[in-house]
């Protein structure tokens, strides 16, 4: 109690009424099976949709399981779980070997899609093993706009590169170097070439140009040799007065890369140039002539005035960097189309090849490895979010030592040549393609796979991975029942966790086809009121449009028969005589004297009616004690057992007497009671429906010495009408 040390008024909260006892939820559900990609260690994930199934655990695609195709039965469970009114969902994925697996997934028999460059500066991987991570992505360039700028001008700027395309030249133009060339007797000449203005005179740039005199001979660039210049790079002189004829043609043609909109060029940024035919530049470039090369990639210097076109596989034939000055390209005008950079770009990850369905996307990623936004750093092996972690399908790592250039050349390494570089017919440019080889499903998962282990530090697999998860209250597992030699292996696994966390039941699926005595042998294997099992499969539509029609076990269908009928009615109801939403037909059609067979051994049944389709007909557990016969009755007490043992834990460590045992009474009276208003006890007043019990009645002194408050409670649960007789006889009329 407080201390009241000083005079004062003091205020305290107390309560007088007793705390209530909340119901826990019955319809959240536990699945575990191989499937197409997601985790395999770890806490699962909470899925509300089939949607939220396919972004984390992919698509009900088949799985190729010991290398042989077959179908998905986890995603399709998944799929007829939520169709059929499920809200809740929890996934367990497993493979052969997954106990042995890291935290991040590798050491199992289902390998991970990588691509990787030449050089190993750029590594695609996915971020789960599996054959569907064997995915194609593209690239979409973001920089579209075309920054090729052609200008024409007067005269150039002091020291500024152009092409200078004249005719009609006199003598007047003579200096050192075109006079002990081309006598007075030459002249007018025609000139075509790169110039760079220094004063009143034009240096030819490289010597990089084509005269024709008035002979009509021509005297290309490498014909001069200037003073002190014997290779002839630089330096022959031309004089600025060079119109100086009415019959002359003077044109100054400035051409460069603009700054994209998205920022300014660095020396070094990706780009590419496009030209609309063959074009012979070797005259202007110093290099040799290119073929029928149309695109040319390389970089661009930061004032967009050099264009380097790069060698060694990003160009074929080329075999060494050459750079272009771009006033060059005003030689070919007519030829040079567009100029766009290469440095930020999209990722879309397609599933099925490259044409087929885009699956997830990242934006905004640039080349350069030092960005916020480098391929590592999108991608990144180890996401800081959750969310990224089980959706974001591919991750990539870079050489500590790969610069931009590194980066694009490694992409240029990767890229589909022929998707690269299309044929003059087709109707599609260039395609940006990468793909991922070398994922696979593995092997089919075992029992001890299905079981799984307890692993504190890389994370849980199988059923054990459900153990940190108090909310499901079912469990199955329908890939199991293809497995004919593992089936019962894994159905005890699945018993051994129902056991072992007191509050779940189990679904168990029949194999396909088995026969009348098949299923009451397997049956017979079992003694267990938290495991219903379920006979025969459901044939549905193929979800994956590659077939007509499927057979597919019914475990997911009857957890969502579970999950919609406590949702409507609550779990007191039998989840029986419901529809199997989905359903065309069923595999076997059972009949009523068939089942009279079959119920008895607590085998529920599958049964079609006519006028009202295709229904759950059995509610019955495989528990041999008749308290427990039916599956409403063991999960009401289980949900009962769960609802006090939560709203419960605040009496430990209260004091043991009488108030204590008269507040738990209470308590517990309030919460049977409103099960028996709302109709799910049985009895016309709550006395006949149950009692609760907590004092010395029920306690030894030996039980209060050693801290121990025991209650017993009684409840008439309410069983299902399973058999329903109307007697019916004639009578007498009466006067």
């Amino acid at each position: 109690m407080p201390a009241y040390l000083a005079p004062g008024v003091f205020v305290e909260e107390v309560s007088f009424r007793a705390k209530s006892i909340e119901g826990v939820g019955t319809s959240v559900a536990g699945l575990v099976g191989p499937t197409r990609s997601g985790p395999l260690r770890g806490r699962p994930e909470l899925l509300t949709s089939f949607a939220d199934f396919v972004r984390v655990y992919g698509d009900a695609g088949d799985l190729d399981l010991d290398g042989s195709p077959g179908l998905n039965f986890t995603a399709i469970a998944a799929k007829a779980f939520f169709d059929g009114g499920g809200t809740q969902l929890f996934v367990a994925r497993v493979v052969g070997d997954v106990n042995s697996t890291a935290a991040n997934g590798s050491g199992s028999s289902a390998t991970f899609a990588t691509a990787t460059d030449s050089s190993g500066d750029v590594t695609f991987s996915s971020r789960f093993p599996g054959a569907r991570s064997n995915y194609t992505l593209e690239i979409q360039w973001r920089d579209s706009e075309n920054l090729l700028k052609l200008e024409t001008t007067s005269a150039p700027d002091e020291g500024e590169v152009v092409f200078l395309q004249a005719t009609g030249l006199t003598s007047a133009v003579r200096t050192t170097g075109i006079s002990a060339q081309l006598p007075a007797s030459r002249f007018p000449l025609d000139f075509r070439g790169l110039v760079r203005r220094e004063g009143d005179h034009y240096v030819i740039v490289g010597n990089r140009c084509e005269i024709t005199a008035d002979d009509g001979a021509t005297v290309t660039g490498t014909d001069f040799r200037g003073s002190g210049d014997p290779d002839g790079a630089e330096g022959i002189l031309m004089a600025a007065g060079l119109v100086n004829s009415a019959d002359s043609s003077v044109v100054f043609t400035r051409v460069y890369a603009r700054a994209p909109t998205s920022g300014a060029l660095q020396d070094g940024t990706a780009a590419v140039l496009t030209l609309t035919a063959e074009t012979d530049l070797s005259t202007y470039t110093g290099g040799p002539h290119w073929g029928t090369l149309t695109t040319l990639r390389g970089t661009l210097n930061a004032a967009g005035s050099e264009f380097t076109v790069n060698g060694g596989g990003l160009n074929a034939g080329v075999g060494t960097d050459i750079v272009l000055p771009m006033p060059a390209l005003a030689a070919e005008t007519s030829s040079a189309a567009g100029m766009v950079v290469q440095r930020n770009f999209d990722i879309d990850v397609f599933s099925g090849g490259a044409n087929g369905e885009v699956i997830y996307s990242y934006a905004n990623i640039s080349t350069a490895p030092d960005s916020e936004r480098s391929l590592a750093g999108v991608l990144t092996a180890t996401p800081e979010k959750r969310a990224d972690a089980l959706s974001s399908l591919i991750s990539c790592v870079l050489a500590a030592s790969a610069t931009g250039e590194d980066v694009v050349a490694a992409l240029y390494d990767m890229f589909d040549p022929a998707a690269l570089s299309p044929p003059p017919t087709s109707v599609e440019g260039p395609r940006y393609l990468i793909t991922l080889t070398d994922g696979t499903d593995g092997d089919a998962p075992s029992a001890v796979d299905y079981g799984g282990e307890v692993d504190e530090v890389n994370g849980n697999t199988g059923f054990a991975a459900f153990e940190d998860i108090e909310d499901i209250a079912m469990v199955m597992a329908p890939a199991a029942a293809a497995d004919a030699t593992g089936h019962q292996a894994i159905v005890a696994e699945m018993q051994k966790h129902c056991r072992k966390m007191r509050y779940r039941v189990g679904i168990v699926d029949a194999r396909e086809g088995m026969a009348l005595s098949e299923i009451r042998a397997f049956r017979a294997n079992f003694d267990d009121s938290r495991l219903a099992l379920y006979y025969p499969w459901v044939v549905i539509a193929d979800p994956t449009g590659q077939r007509d029609s499927i057979a597919v076990p019914p475990a997911g269908f009857i957890a969502g028969v579970y999950a919609n009928t406590d949702i409507q009615r609550g779990v007191h109801k039998a989840p029986a005589n419901e529809p199997v939403v989905g359903a065309l037909r069923f595999a076997q059609d059972i009949n009523r004297f068939q089942q009279e067979l079959l119920n008895p051994d607590g085998i529920n049944c599958l049964r079609s009616f006519p006028g009202r389709g295709h229904r759950v007909w059995g509610g019955r557990t495989l528990s041999s004690d008749p308290e427990w016969k039916y599956v409403n009755v063991r999960r009401y007490f289980l949900y009962l057992e769960r609802s006090i043992e939560k709203s419960t834990q605040w009496i430990v460590f209260e004091p043991n007497g009488e108030r204590l045992w008269a507040n738990v009474r209470t308590t517990v009276e309030d919460f049977l009671y409103s099960e028996w208003f709302n109709g799910r006890l049985l009895g016309p007043t709550p006395k006949v429906a149950y009692f609760v019990r907590c004092d010395r009645s029920t306690m030894t002194q030996n039980d209060l010495d050693n801290g121990r408050l025991v209650c017993e409670i009684g409840v008439a649960p309410l069983r299902p009408a399973e058999f329903v007789i109307f007697r019916i006889g004639q009578k007498t009329a009466d006067a």
